[in-house]
């Protein structure tokens, strides 16, 4: 039986897949996002979100554990440089799977995997909506602001007509 196994097997040896998983997350670290099977992308996703974390951690240590996953000196140098740096201040869920169309060929799931952070189209609309208020309780609170504000140079308006007309006569 197999209870508390979580890993997929994807139909692999053991070896194959760690080999195949440490060339994706090489791929992803230096291209940004790659195109795959939806079951090889959650797969990467719990392969590759643990190395990213560690690489925020620029020490030898840290530098050593990543190295024996990946085993390629230029991508363990461009993680630990650029990505970590963008990644600092995230907590957690450094990549996003988005779904496509099934692939012709043998209709199977297709996703694109991609770090977060490198997305330019999904970050400006972040940006956006952290500027925008809540609308929890203000509602109200603001439309009645609101009311007062406008209400309240009509009538100084009026106040000062009803003046000019009192002492004209």
């Amino acid at each position: 039986m197999r209870h508390g196994k979580k890993n997929n097997h994807l139909g692999r040896t053991d070896s194959h897949r760690k080999a195949m998983l440490a060339n994706m997350a090489s791929s992803l670290i230096k291209h940004k996002r790659i195109q795959t099977t939806l079951a090889k992308a959650k797969a990467l996703r719990m392969y590759v979100e643990p190395l990213l974390t560690k690489s925020k951690t620029d020490t030898t240590h840290s530098r050593r554990i990543v190295f024996s996953y990946l085993q390629d000196k230029e991508i363990i140098t461009e993680l630990f440089r650029d990505v970590a740096a963008k990644i600092a201040n995230r907590p957690g869920g450094y990549t996003r799977i988005i779904k496509l169309n099934n692939r012709l060929g043998d209709n199977a799931e297709m996703a694109l995997i991609e770090l977060v952070d490198y997305n330019e189209v999904y970050g400006k609309e972040v940006e956006s909506a952290e500027k925008k208020t809540t609308r929890r309780g203000r509602t109200k609170a603001k439309k009645a602001d609101d009311t007062t504000v406008a209400a309240t140079p009509a009538t100084e308006e009026a106040a000062v007509e009803t003046k000019t007309e009192d002492k004209g006569e």
